[in-house]
Protein backbone atom coordinates (compact mmCIF):
# COMPACT_ATOMS: atom_id res chain seq x y z
CA UNK A 1 0.00 0.00 0.00
CA UNK A 2 1.23 3.49 -0.92
CA UNK A 3 -0.39 6.57 0.60
CA UNK A 4 -0.01 10.00 -0.96
CA UNK A 5 -0.98 13.17 0.87
CA UNK A 6 -1.87 16.04 -1.47
CA UNK A 7 -2.95 19.66 -1.24
CA UNK A 8 -2.90 22.88 -3.23
CA UNK A 9 -3.58 26.58 -2.83
CA UNK A 10 -2.11 27.03 0.62
CA UNK A 11 -1.67 30.75 -0.14
CA UNK A 12 0.67 31.30 2.78
CA UNK A 13 1.31 34.94 3.61
CA UNK A 14 3.64 36.73 5.96
CA UNK A 15 1.03 36.34 8.70
CA UNK A 16 0.59 32.58 8.20
CA UNK A 17 3.33 31.34 10.50
CA UNK A 18 2.31 28.14 12.26
CA UNK A 19 -0.86 27.55 10.26
CA UNK A 20 0.43 24.76 8.01
CA UNK A 21 2.93 23.28 10.43
CA UNK A 22 0.13 22.49 12.87
CA UNK A 23 -1.83 20.39 10.37
CA UNK A 24 1.23 18.39 9.34
CA UNK A 25 1.66 16.89 12.79
CA UNK A 26 1.30 13.14 12.60
CA UNK A 27 1.12 13.03 8.79
CA UNK A 28 4.39 11.15 8.60
CA UNK A 29 2.69 8.19 10.27
CA UNK A 30 -0.17 8.00 7.76
CA UNK A 31 1.42 8.97 4.41
CA UNK A 32 4.53 8.20 2.39
CA UNK A 33 5.00 11.58 0.73
CA UNK A 34 3.36 14.98 0.34
CA UNK A 35 2.50 16.40 -3.09
CA UNK A 36 1.57 20.08 -3.49
CA UNK A 37 -0.18 21.35 -6.61
CA UNK A 38 0.91 24.98 -6.55
CA UNK A 39 0.08 28.34 -5.01
CA UNK A 40 2.13 27.81 -1.91
CA UNK A 41 2.38 31.61 -1.57
CA UNK A 42 -0.18 34.38 -1.71
CA UNK A 43 1.62 36.98 -3.85
CA UNK A 44 4.76 35.22 -5.05
CA UNK A 45 6.91 37.02 -2.47
CA UNK A 46 10.10 35.09 -1.67
CA UNK A 47 9.51 35.96 1.99
CA UNK A 48 6.25 33.99 1.77
CA UNK A 49 8.20 31.03 0.39
CA UNK A 50 10.39 31.22 3.49
CA UNK A 51 7.25 31.09 5.61
CA UNK A 52 6.45 27.82 3.86
CA UNK A 53 9.93 26.37 4.37
CA UNK A 54 9.75 27.30 8.06
CA UNK A 55 6.43 25.42 8.23
CA UNK A 56 7.97 22.18 6.93
CA UNK A 57 11.22 22.41 8.89
CA UNK A 58 11.71 19.04 10.54
CA UNK A 59 8.96 17.41 8.48
CA UNK A 60 10.07 13.85 7.74
CA UNK A 61 8.21 13.06 4.51
CA UNK A 62 9.47 13.84 0.99
CA UNK A 63 7.75 16.96 -0.39
CA UNK A 64 7.24 17.45 -4.14
CA UNK A 65 5.57 20.52 -5.62
CA UNK A 66 4.82 22.52 -8.72
CA UNK A 67 4.40 26.27 -8.59
CA UNK A 68 1.10 28.02 -9.29
CA UNK A 69 0.08 31.32 -10.81
CA UNK A 70 0.27 33.09 -7.43
CA UNK A 71 3.84 31.88 -7.04
CA UNK A 72 4.64 33.58 -10.36
CA UNK A 73 2.87 36.86 -9.58
CA UNK A 74 5.89 38.88 -8.40
CA UNK A 75 8.21 37.57 -11.11
CA UNK A 76 10.34 35.87 -8.46
CA UNK A 77 9.50 32.27 -9.33
CA UNK A 78 13.17 31.35 -9.84
CA UNK A 79 14.08 32.68 -6.40
CA UNK A 80 11.10 30.89 -4.85
CA UNK A 81 12.20 27.66 -6.47
CA UNK A 82 15.70 28.09 -5.05
CA UNK A 83 14.34 28.76 -1.56
CA UNK A 84 12.20 25.64 -1.71
CA UNK A 85 14.96 23.45 -3.08
CA UNK A 86 17.41 24.68 -0.44
CA UNK A 87 14.89 23.45 2.13
CA UNK A 88 14.80 19.98 0.55
CA UNK A 89 11.60 20.39 -1.47
CA UNK A 90 11.57 18.93 -4.99
CA UNK A 91 10.16 21.50 -7.44
CA UNK A 92 8.99 20.27 -10.83
CA UNK A 93 8.44 22.33 -13.96
CA UNK A 94 8.70 19.89 -16.82
CA UNK A 95 10.81 17.50 -14.77
CA UNK A 96 10.01 14.27 -12.96
CA UNK A 97 11.12 12.50 -9.80
CA UNK A 98 10.80 9.02 -8.34
CA UNK A 99 10.28 8.61 -4.61
CA UNK A 100 10.90 5.28 -2.93
CA UNK A 101 8.75 4.29 0.02
CA UNK A 102 7.92 1.11 1.90
CA UNK A 103 5.09 0.20 -0.47
CA UNK A 104 7.03 0.80 -3.68
CA UNK A 105 7.98 3.72 -5.91
CA UNK A 106 5.93 6.83 -6.68
CA UNK A 107 6.93 8.47 -9.97
CA UNK A 108 5.80 12.08 -10.31
CA UNK A 109 5.82 14.27 -13.41
CA UNK A 110 4.96 17.88 -12.74
CA UNK A 111 4.30 21.16 -14.49
CA UNK A 112 2.26 24.25 -13.70
CA UNK A 113 0.23 23.99 -16.89
CA UNK A 114 -1.82 26.88 -18.24
CA UNK A 115 -5.24 27.89 -19.52
CA UNK A 116 -6.93 27.80 -22.89
CA UNK A 117 -10.27 26.12 -22.29
CA UNK A 118 -11.89 22.88 -23.26
CA UNK A 119 -13.26 21.11 -26.31
CA UNK A 120 -15.85 23.23 -28.07
CA UNK A 121 -14.88 26.39 -26.20
CA UNK A 122 -11.12 26.73 -26.36
CA UNK A 123 -8.59 29.25 -27.55
CA UNK A 124 -6.81 28.67 -30.85
CA UNK A 125 -3.35 29.73 -31.99
CA UNK A 126 -4.79 32.01 -34.66
CA UNK A 127 -4.81 35.76 -35.11
CA UNK A 128 -2.83 38.13 -32.94
CA UNK A 129 0.65 37.22 -31.71
CA UNK A 130 -0.59 37.49 -28.11
CA UNK A 131 -3.21 34.78 -28.68
CA UNK A 132 -0.68 32.55 -30.42
CA UNK A 133 1.70 32.98 -27.49
CA UNK A 134 -1.07 32.13 -25.02
CA UNK A 135 -1.94 28.87 -26.75
CA UNK A 136 1.69 28.03 -27.48
CA UNK A 137 2.44 28.17 -23.75
CA UNK A 138 -0.30 25.63 -23.02
CA UNK A 139 0.80 23.38 -25.89
CA UNK A 140 4.36 23.43 -24.57
CA UNK A 141 3.14 22.50 -21.09
CA UNK A 142 1.09 19.61 -22.49
CA UNK A 143 4.02 18.34 -24.54
CA UNK A 144 6.27 18.57 -21.51
CA UNK A 145 4.01 16.60 -19.15
CA UNK A 146 3.48 13.96 -21.84
CA UNK A 147 7.20 13.57 -22.37
CA UNK A 148 7.91 13.36 -18.64
CA UNK A 149 5.15 10.83 -17.98
CA UNK A 150 6.15 8.69 -20.95
CA UNK A 151 9.63 8.19 -19.54
CA UNK A 152 8.51 7.37 -15.99
CA UNK A 153 8.47 3.98 -14.37
CA UNK A 154 7.03 3.34 -10.92
CA UNK A 155 4.41 1.49 -8.95
CA UNK A 156 2.28 4.65 -9.01
CA UNK A 157 2.54 7.35 -11.70
CA UNK A 158 1.28 10.82 -10.82
CA UNK A 159 0.72 13.85 -13.04
CA UNK A 160 1.05 16.89 -10.78
CA UNK A 161 -0.39 20.14 -12.20
CA UNK A 162 -1.69 23.46 -11.00
CA UNK A 163 -4.17 24.11 -13.80
CA UNK A 164 -6.98 21.63 -14.45
CA UNK A 165 -6.96 19.19 -17.38
CA UNK A 166 -10.75 18.65 -17.34
CA UNK A 167 -14.01 20.54 -16.90
CA UNK A 168 -15.52 18.22 -14.28
CA UNK A 169 -13.31 19.50 -11.46
CA UNK A 170 -14.17 23.10 -12.38
CA UNK A 171 -17.91 22.72 -11.85
CA UNK A 172 -18.96 25.38 -9.40
CA UNK A 173 -16.72 27.99 -11.01
CA UNK A 174 -18.21 30.51 -13.42
CA UNK A 175 -18.26 29.13 -16.96
CA UNK A 176 -16.78 32.38 -18.24
CA UNK A 177 -13.47 31.73 -16.47
CA UNK A 178 -13.00 28.08 -17.47
CA UNK A 179 -10.45 29.07 -20.15
CA UNK A 180 -8.31 30.62 -17.41
CA UNK A 181 -8.51 27.57 -15.15
CA UNK A 182 -7.16 24.87 -17.42
CA UNK A 183 -6.96 23.19 -20.80
CA UNK A 184 -8.12 19.96 -22.41
CA UNK A 185 -4.68 19.67 -24.00
CA UNK A 186 -3.30 18.64 -20.61
CA UNK A 187 -5.78 15.77 -20.35
CA UNK A 188 -5.02 14.58 -23.86
CA UNK A 189 -1.32 14.54 -23.03
CA UNK A 190 -1.85 12.57 -19.81
CA UNK A 191 -4.09 10.06 -21.57
CA UNK A 192 -1.49 9.45 -24.26
CA UNK A 193 1.33 8.97 -21.76
CA UNK A 194 -0.60 7.21 -19.01
CA UNK A 195 -0.86 7.90 -15.29
CA UNK A 196 -2.60 6.48 -12.24
CA UNK A 197 -3.90 9.84 -11.01
CA UNK A 198 -3.81 13.54 -11.90
CA UNK A 199 -3.68 16.09 -9.07
CA UNK A 200 -4.30 19.81 -9.54
CA UNK A 201 -5.48 22.92 -7.72
CA UNK A 202 -6.29 26.49 -8.81
CA UNK A 203 -10.10 26.14 -8.94
CA UNK A 204 -11.14 27.20 -5.44
CA UNK A 205 -14.87 26.73 -5.95
CA UNK A 206 -14.65 23.78 -8.31
CA UNK A 207 -15.41 20.12 -7.65
CA UNK A 208 -13.12 17.51 -6.16
CA UNK A 209 -13.46 14.54 -8.52
CA UNK A 210 -13.47 13.71 -12.21
CA UNK A 211 -11.72 11.64 -14.85
CA UNK A 212 -9.88 12.32 -18.08
CA UNK A 213 -11.55 11.16 -21.32
CA UNK A 214 -9.29 8.11 -21.08
CA UNK A 215 -10.54 7.24 -17.60
CA UNK A 216 -7.65 8.45 -15.43
CA UNK A 217 -8.81 9.79 -12.04
CA UNK A 218 -8.41 13.55 -11.62
CA UNK A 219 -8.58 15.19 -8.20
CA UNK A 220 -8.79 18.89 -7.40
CA UNK A 221 -6.87 19.16 -4.13
CA UNK A 222 -7.24 22.92 -3.59
CA UNK A 223 -7.74 23.42 0.14
CA UNK A 224 -10.96 25.44 -0.32
CA UNK A 225 -12.44 22.53 -2.29
CA UNK A 226 -11.28 19.83 0.13
CA UNK A 227 -12.50 21.75 3.16
CA UNK A 228 -9.50 20.45 5.09
CA UNK A 229 -5.71 20.77 4.82
CA UNK A 230 -4.96 17.78 2.58
CA UNK A 231 -6.36 14.62 1.00
CA UNK A 232 -5.00 11.10 1.38
CA UNK A 233 -4.92 8.79 -1.64
CA UNK A 234 -4.18 5.12 -1.01
CA UNK A 235 -2.93 2.91 -3.81
CA UNK A 236 -2.87 -0.88 -3.90
CA UNK A 237 -1.01 -2.40 -6.84
CA UNK A 238 -1.07 0.89 -8.72
CA UNK A 239 -4.81 1.56 -8.35
CA UNK A 240 -6.66 3.82 -6.00
CA UNK A 241 -7.96 1.72 -3.15
CA UNK A 242 -11.72 1.26 -3.50
CA UNK A 243 -11.65 2.98 -6.90
CA UNK A 244 -12.98 0.22 -9.16
CA UNK A 245 -15.11 2.62 -11.17
CA UNK A 246 -12.21 5.07 -11.55
CA UNK A 247 -14.39 7.88 -10.22
CA UNK A 248 -13.93 7.64 -6.46
CA UNK A 249 -10.91 7.85 -4.23
CA UNK A 250 -10.08 6.75 -0.74
CA UNK A 251 -9.50 10.32 0.36
CA UNK A 252 -9.82 12.01 3.70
Amino acid sequence: MITIAAAADLHLGLDSAGSFKAVLEGLDSSADLLLLAGDLTNYGDPAEARVFTDEIAGFDLPVVTVLGNHDYHAGAESEIRSILEDAGVTVLEGESVSVSCDGGTVAVAGIKGFGGGFAGASAADFGEPEMKQFVAHTKAAAESIESSLSSLEGDVKVALLHYSPIEATLRGERLEIYPFLGSYLLAEAVDRAGADIVLHGHAHTGAERGTTPGGIPVRNVAQPVLGHPYALFRFHRGRLSGDSDQDTADAS
